[in-house]
Protein backbone atom coordinates (compact mmCIF):
# COMPACT_ATOMS: atom_id res chain seq x y z
CA UNK A 1 0.00 0.00 0.00
CA UNK A 2 1.39 3.51 -1.49
CA UNK A 3 -0.14 7.15 -0.64
CA UNK A 4 0.06 9.19 -3.66
CA UNK A 5 0.02 13.18 -3.26
CA UNK A 6 -3.12 14.85 -5.27
CA UNK A 7 -1.33 18.42 -5.02
CA UNK A 8 -3.70 19.69 -8.29
CA UNK A 9 -6.82 17.85 -8.28
CA UNK A 10 -7.71 19.01 -4.23
CA UNK A 11 -9.13 22.16 -3.67
CA UNK A 12 -8.43 24.03 0.09
CA UNK A 13 -8.76 21.56 3.20
CA UNK A 14 -12.11 21.90 5.24
CA UNK A 15 -12.09 22.97 8.85
CA UNK A 16 -13.87 20.37 10.50
CA UNK A 17 -13.91 16.34 10.36
CA UNK A 18 -17.47 15.29 9.16
CA UNK A 19 -19.14 12.84 11.81
CA UNK A 20 -19.32 8.59 11.11
CA UNK A 21 -21.21 6.14 12.98
CA UNK A 22 -18.90 3.68 14.74
CA UNK A 23 -20.00 0.89 17.44
CA UNK A 24 -22.98 2.15 17.21
CA UNK A 25 -21.88 5.74 17.92
CA UNK A 26 -20.61 8.84 16.24
CA UNK A 27 -16.97 9.87 16.52
CA UNK A 28 -15.54 12.63 14.32
CA UNK A 29 -11.69 11.24 14.25
CA UNK A 30 -10.75 8.14 13.30
CA UNK A 31 -9.13 7.40 16.71
CA UNK A 32 -9.32 5.16 19.47
CA UNK A 33 -7.70 5.66 22.80
CA UNK A 34 -7.25 2.32 23.92
CA UNK A 35 -6.77 0.49 27.31
CA UNK A 36 -3.83 2.10 29.05
CA UNK A 37 -4.37 2.42 32.58
CA UNK A 38 -5.61 -0.15 35.02
CA UNK A 39 -5.27 1.26 38.70
CA UNK A 40 -2.06 3.03 38.65
CA UNK A 41 -1.52 5.74 40.61
CA UNK A 42 -2.21 8.46 37.77
CA UNK A 43 -5.28 6.51 36.26
CA UNK A 44 -7.98 9.04 36.72
CA UNK A 45 -5.61 11.90 36.48
CA UNK A 46 -5.14 9.90 32.85
CA UNK A 47 -8.23 8.85 32.16
CA UNK A 48 -10.08 12.08 32.46
CA UNK A 49 -7.93 14.11 30.44
CA UNK A 50 -8.22 11.36 27.87
CA UNK A 51 -12.22 11.37 28.40
CA UNK A 52 -11.66 14.84 27.63
CA UNK A 53 -10.41 14.79 24.69
CA UNK A 54 -12.51 12.14 23.23
CA UNK A 55 -15.28 14.54 24.42
CA UNK A 56 -13.94 17.59 22.39
CA UNK A 57 -12.31 15.80 19.14
CA UNK A 58 -15.05 12.79 18.72
CA UNK A 59 -12.66 9.68 19.62
CA UNK A 60 -13.44 6.45 20.84
CA UNK A 61 -12.02 5.36 24.07
CA UNK A 62 -11.55 1.90 25.92
CA UNK A 63 -10.85 1.92 29.71
CA UNK A 64 -7.28 -0.06 30.29
CA UNK A 65 -8.32 -3.15 32.93
CA UNK A 66 -11.04 -2.64 35.09
CA UNK A 67 -10.60 -6.00 37.18
CA UNK A 68 -10.07 -4.06 40.22
CA UNK A 69 -14.05 -2.38 40.03
CA UNK A 70 -15.41 -6.37 40.11
CA UNK A 71 -15.38 -6.67 43.92
CA UNK A 72 -15.66 -3.10 45.17
CA UNK A 73 -16.24 0.50 43.74
CA UNK A 74 -13.25 2.42 46.03
CA UNK A 75 -11.61 2.95 42.36
CA UNK A 76 -14.82 3.61 40.66
CA UNK A 77 -13.65 7.56 40.39
CA UNK A 78 -10.92 6.82 38.30
CA UNK A 79 -12.80 4.86 35.83
CA UNK A 80 -16.20 7.05 35.77
CA UNK A 81 -15.94 9.18 33.02
CA UNK A 82 -18.95 9.04 30.53
CA UNK A 83 -20.15 12.22 32.32
CA UNK A 84 -16.77 13.97 30.91
CA UNK A 85 -17.20 12.01 27.74
CA UNK A 86 -20.83 12.47 26.97
CA UNK A 87 -23.51 10.08 25.52
CA UNK A 88 -22.47 10.55 22.02
CA UNK A 89 -18.93 8.82 21.59
CA UNK A 90 -17.88 4.85 22.32
CA UNK A 91 -16.77 3.68 24.95
CA UNK A 92 -15.68 0.10 26.47
CA UNK A 93 -14.80 -0.83 29.31
CA UNK A 94 -12.30 -4.09 29.69
CA UNK A 95 -11.62 -7.39 31.16
CA UNK A 96 -8.72 -10.01 30.90
CA UNK A 97 -9.46 -13.40 29.24
CA UNK A 98 -8.14 -14.82 32.47
CA UNK A 99 -10.52 -13.08 34.62
CA UNK A 100 -13.43 -14.35 32.23
CA UNK A 101 -12.49 -17.39 32.01
CA UNK A 102 -12.53 -17.70 36.05
CA UNK A 103 -15.79 -15.81 36.42
CA UNK A 104 -17.04 -18.22 33.42
CA UNK A 105 -16.43 -21.11 35.68
CA UNK A 106 -18.14 -19.32 38.81
CA UNK A 107 -21.15 -18.37 37.33
CA UNK A 108 -20.43 -14.82 38.55
CA UNK A 109 -20.12 -13.27 34.68
CA UNK A 110 -23.46 -11.20 35.60
CA UNK A 111 -20.88 -8.87 37.72
CA UNK A 112 -19.35 -8.30 33.98
CA UNK A 113 -22.71 -7.15 33.32
CA UNK A 114 -22.88 -4.64 36.56
CA UNK A 115 -19.91 -3.00 36.08
CA UNK A 116 -20.79 -1.72 32.96
CA UNK A 117 -23.70 -0.69 33.87
CA UNK A 118 -22.23 1.26 36.75
CA UNK A 119 -19.65 2.80 34.51
CA UNK A 120 -22.36 3.37 31.86
CA UNK A 121 -20.10 2.31 29.14
CA UNK A 122 -20.91 0.88 25.76
CA UNK A 123 -19.66 -2.62 26.27
CA UNK A 124 -17.13 -4.89 27.13
CA UNK A 125 -13.01 -5.14 25.53
CA UNK A 126 -11.71 -8.86 26.43
CA UNK A 127 -7.96 -8.54 26.20
CA UNK A 128 -6.18 -11.58 25.17
CA UNK A 129 -2.49 -12.08 26.55
CA UNK A 130 -1.30 -15.89 27.02
CA UNK A 131 2.37 -15.28 26.94
CA UNK A 132 2.12 -12.07 29.13
CA UNK A 133 0.56 -14.56 31.68
CA UNK A 134 2.68 -16.94 31.42
CA UNK A 135 5.68 -15.13 31.43
CA UNK A 136 4.50 -13.05 34.29
CA UNK A 137 5.81 -14.78 38.29
CA UNK A 138 2.27 -14.07 38.98
CA UNK A 139 0.73 -14.67 35.65
CA UNK A 140 -2.22 -16.72 35.37
CA UNK A 141 -2.81 -20.06 32.99
CA UNK A 142 -5.39 -20.72 31.29
CA UNK A 143 -7.74 -23.83 31.30
CA UNK A 144 -9.39 -23.60 28.12
CA UNK A 145 -8.90 -22.05 24.64
CA UNK A 146 -9.61 -18.35 24.80
CA UNK A 147 -11.86 -18.56 21.50
CA UNK A 148 -14.05 -21.06 23.78
CA UNK A 149 -14.23 -18.96 26.24
CA UNK A 150 -15.30 -15.76 24.43
CA UNK A 151 -17.93 -17.92 22.80
CA UNK A 152 -19.46 -19.36 25.88
CA UNK A 153 -19.65 -15.51 27.15
CA UNK A 154 -21.31 -14.62 24.25
CA UNK A 155 -24.30 -17.10 24.69
CA UNK A 156 -24.35 -15.51 28.28
CA UNK A 157 -24.43 -12.24 28.09
CA UNK A 158 -26.14 -9.03 25.75
CA UNK A 159 -23.07 -7.03 26.13
CA UNK A 160 -21.49 -5.60 23.16
CA UNK A 161 -17.89 -7.04 22.95
CA UNK A 162 -14.67 -6.09 21.26
CA UNK A 163 -12.01 -8.54 21.06
CA UNK A 164 -8.24 -7.27 21.89
CA UNK A 165 -4.93 -9.17 21.60
CA UNK A 166 -2.24 -7.62 23.72
CA UNK A 167 0.90 -6.92 22.23
CA UNK A 168 1.91 -9.49 19.76
CA UNK A 169 -0.69 -9.73 17.25
CA UNK A 170 -3.13 -12.64 16.10
CA UNK A 171 -2.56 -15.26 12.86
CA UNK A 172 -4.64 -15.40 10.71
CA UNK A 173 -6.40 -18.58 12.02
CA UNK A 174 -7.05 -16.64 14.75
CA UNK A 175 -8.57 -13.81 13.12
CA UNK A 176 -10.59 -16.21 10.49
CA UNK A 177 -12.18 -17.49 14.18
CA UNK A 178 -13.36 -14.21 15.20
CA UNK A 179 -14.70 -12.56 12.72
CA UNK A 180 -17.29 -14.90 12.15
CA UNK A 181 -18.37 -14.29 16.41
CA UNK A 182 -21.02 -11.94 16.94
CA UNK A 183 -18.86 -9.29 18.41
CA UNK A 184 -18.74 -5.47 17.87
CA UNK A 185 -14.79 -5.28 16.78
CA UNK A 186 -11.40 -6.60 16.71
CA UNK A 187 -8.89 -4.74 18.18
CA UNK A 188 -5.07 -5.29 17.26
CA UNK A 189 -2.15 -4.94 20.13
CA UNK A 190 0.02 -5.88 17.06
CA UNK A 191 3.98 -6.73 17.48
CA UNK A 192 5.58 -3.41 17.51
CA UNK A 193 3.64 -1.53 19.89
CA UNK A 194 4.53 -2.22 23.53
CA UNK A 195 6.12 -5.91 24.02
CA UNK A 196 4.52 -7.30 27.38
CA UNK A 197 6.13 -10.60 27.01
CA UNK A 198 9.55 -8.54 26.81
CA UNK A 199 8.20 -6.78 29.85
CA UNK A 200 7.41 -9.60 32.36
CA UNK A 201 10.70 -11.39 31.12
CA UNK A 202 12.78 -8.41 32.14
CA UNK A 203 11.20 -8.79 35.57
CA UNK A 204 12.48 -11.95 36.52
CA UNK A 205 15.92 -10.52 38.42
CA UNK A 206 16.91 -13.74 39.89
CA UNK A 207 16.77 -16.10 36.78
CA UNK A 208 18.19 -16.06 33.62
CA UNK A 209 15.42 -15.88 30.81
CA UNK A 210 17.43 -15.69 27.67
CA UNK A 211 16.32 -18.88 26.41
CA UNK A 212 12.93 -17.11 26.41
CA UNK A 213 13.83 -13.77 24.48
CA UNK A 214 13.00 -15.10 20.84
CA UNK A 215 9.10 -15.33 22.20
CA UNK A 216 9.40 -11.61 22.48
CA UNK A 217 9.73 -11.60 19.09
CA UNK A 218 6.96 -13.67 17.95
CA UNK A 219 3.89 -12.21 16.20
CA UNK A 220 2.26 -10.11 13.49
CA UNK A 221 2.19 -6.59 13.11
CA UNK A 222 -0.53 -4.29 12.47
CA UNK A 223 -0.26 -3.94 8.93
CA UNK A 224 0.16 -7.81 8.32
CA UNK A 225 -2.87 -8.34 10.69
CA UNK A 226 -5.06 -5.98 8.71
CA UNK A 227 -3.79 -7.16 5.13
CA UNK A 228 -5.25 -10.85 6.78
CA UNK A 229 -8.67 -9.44 7.65
CA UNK A 230 -8.60 -7.73 4.51
CA UNK A 231 -8.07 -11.14 2.52
CA UNK A 232 -10.52 -13.17 4.57
CA UNK A 233 -13.08 -10.49 4.03
CA UNK A 234 -12.08 -10.54 0.61
CA UNK A 235 -12.61 -14.17 -0.18
CA UNK A 236 -15.76 -14.78 2.86
CA UNK A 237 -17.63 -10.97 2.95
CA UNK A 238 -20.58 -12.66 5.19
CA UNK A 239 -18.50 -12.43 8.35
CA UNK A 240 -20.22 -11.06 11.37
CA UNK A 241 -17.45 -9.09 12.82
CA UNK A 242 -17.74 -6.32 10.71
CA UNK A 243 -15.26 -3.59 12.74
CA UNK A 244 -11.49 -3.00 13.56
CA UNK A 245 -9.46 -1.12 15.74
CA UNK A 246 -5.89 -1.25 14.49
CA UNK A 247 -3.10 -0.34 17.57
CA UNK A 248 -0.02 -1.76 18.14
CA UNK A 249 3.41 0.10 16.81
CA UNK A 250 1.64 3.13 15.13
CA UNK A 251 3.92 6.13 15.76
CA UNK A 252 2.16 8.46 13.45
CA UNK A 253 -0.71 9.67 12.06
CA UNK A 254 -0.19 8.84 8.14
CA UNK A 255 0.78 4.89 8.78
CA UNK A 256 -2.64 4.58 11.02
CA UNK A 257 -4.76 6.84 7.90
CA UNK A 258 -3.11 4.63 4.87
CA UNK A 259 -4.33 1.54 6.96
CA UNK A 260 -7.72 2.68 7.76
CA UNK A 261 -8.61 4.27 4.18
CA UNK A 262 -7.06 0.24 3.20
CA UNK A 263 -9.27 -1.64 5.61
CA UNK A 264 -12.12 -3.50 3.67
CA UNK A 265 -14.54 -3.02 6.82
CA UNK A 266 -14.60 0.08 8.83
CA UNK A 267 -11.92 0.77 10.62
CA UNK A 268 -10.08 3.35 13.14
CA UNK A 269 -6.47 3.49 14.47
CA UNK A 270 -4.53 3.78 18.18
CA UNK A 271 -1.43 5.34 19.00
CA UNK A 272 -1.43 4.17 22.32
CA UNK A 273 1.87 5.52 23.62
CA UNK A 274 1.84 8.93 22.59
CA UNK A 275 -1.64 9.73 23.58
CA UNK A 276 -0.46 8.20 27.28
CA UNK A 277 2.86 10.43 27.56
CA UNK A 278 0.46 13.39 26.57
CA UNK A 279 -2.44 12.66 28.84
CA UNK A 280 -0.11 12.50 32.05
CA UNK A 281 0.68 16.19 31.75
CA UNK A 282 -1.87 18.81 31.55
CA UNK A 283 -5.14 18.78 29.30
CA UNK A 284 -4.12 21.89 27.25
CA UNK A 285 -0.47 19.56 26.45
CA UNK A 286 -2.96 17.07 25.13
CA UNK A 287 -5.29 19.08 23.70
CA UNK A 288 -2.51 20.33 21.34
CA UNK A 289 -1.33 16.76 20.56
CA UNK A 290 -5.14 15.67 19.67
CA UNK A 291 -5.46 19.11 17.49
CA UNK A 292 -2.17 18.29 15.16
CA UNK A 293 -3.67 15.15 14.97
CA UNK A 294 -6.87 16.42 13.43
CA UNK A 295 -5.37 18.64 11.25
CA UNK A 296 -2.64 15.73 10.14
CA UNK A 297 -6.17 13.79 9.10
CA UNK A 298 -7.72 16.61 7.37
CA UNK A 299 -4.81 17.38 5.36
CA UNK A 300 -4.45 13.64 4.66
CA UNK A 301 -8.27 13.76 3.40
CA UNK A 302 -7.54 16.64 1.69
CA UNK A 303 -4.45 16.09 -0.77
CA UNK A 304 -3.99 12.23 -0.17
CA UNK A 305 -4.67 9.07 -1.43
CA UNK A 306 -3.85 5.37 -1.03
CA UNK A 307 -3.48 3.16 -3.35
Amino acid sequence: MAISFMSLLSPHPSHKPQPFSFLGKSMRLPVWISSMTGGTALAGKINRNLAQACAEFGLGMGLGSCRILLEDDKYLPDFDVRPILGEDVPFFANLGIAQLERMIQAGSTDKIDEMVQRLQADGIIIHVNPLQEAFQPEGDLLAAAPIETIQAFLEQTQLKVIVKEVGQGMGPESLKALLKLPIEAIEFGALGGTNFTKLELARHTNTDTALFDTFGRVGHTAEEMAAMVNQIVGESPDQRCRQLIISGGITNVLDGYRLVKSSQIPAVFGMGSAFLKHATEDYPTLQTFVKQIEKSLLLADQFLRVR
